[in-house]
């Protein structure tokens, strides 16, 4: 299933006319824990980010407020609420490490800590086409990582396939179709939002692709 699209719904669009996705697909990956070169590469890029950014400055910059600008609109505090990019960026100036959870997703959270794009990461063996990017439904249920199963209201824009919903955009992925062991092919998602340049989201699913190809192996293209 190396073809894919996903199709935003004309009422997102109405709403939200600036909303995008940019994705990738990465084949033949093999999950593990991500090797110590890696490791020391991911923290490398912390270092970059530290020498690159003060936390004081953060809510100044052009895309962290784009994102924090969408949270509010979608009536989420943001700062409560973190877009996963920023949380990621906040963790590593207070100089946390980033998580090591597998390969694939150390290479997503450090891709969206580079671009600081929130990155969306699937099991594409798991996804039953079509995608599509829509308003939930009322009623509608999530299954989120880490967290107990949530009903959903109708103004809660989500990604689904075409039996479940696997995102609610665009900050919370499923444990339907996280990323496991066994799992071979990835959809790389990265989310974009009003004031968010088209040519950014396409860059950050590039990098996490390659990212992901250089800790997991597999190809994209």
């Amino acid at each position: 299933m190396s073809i894919l699209s996903i199709r935003i719904e004309d009422r997102v669009k109405e709403k939200f006319p600036e909303i995008a996705l940019a994705y990738t697909i990465v084949e033949g990956v093999q999950v593990k824990a991500t090797e110590p070169e890696k490791v020391l590469f991911m923290r490398k890029i912390e270092e970059e980010m530290r020498s690159k950014y003060n936390i004081d400055e953060l809510k100044g910059n052009p895309l962290i407020r784009a994102y924090r600008d969408f949270y509010w609109r979608i009536e989420i505090d943001p700062t409560k609420q973190r877009p996963s990019s920023e949380a990621l960026l906040r963790r590593v100036l207070r100089g946390r490490k980033l998580p090591l959870i597998n390969n694939v997703v150390d290479a997503g959270n450090l891709a969206s800590l580079k671009t600081l794009i929130p990155i969306g990461l699937y099991d594409l063996d798991k996804l039953l086409p079509p995608l599509v990017l829509r308003f939930a439904k009322e009623g509608e249920v999530f299954q989120p990582i880490g967290g107990k199963t949530e009903v959903l209201t109708e103004n809660q824009i989500v990604l689904a396939d075409a039996e479940k919903i696997v995102h609610i955009f665009p900050h919370r992925d499923s444990i339907q179709t996280c990323i496991r062991e066994n799992t071979r092919n990835v959809l790389v998602v990265a989310c974009g939002v009003p004031k968010v340049p088209s040519n950014l989201l396409k860059e950050a699913a590039k990098i996490t692709s390659k990212y992901i190809v250089m800790f997991a192996g597999g190809k994209f293209g």
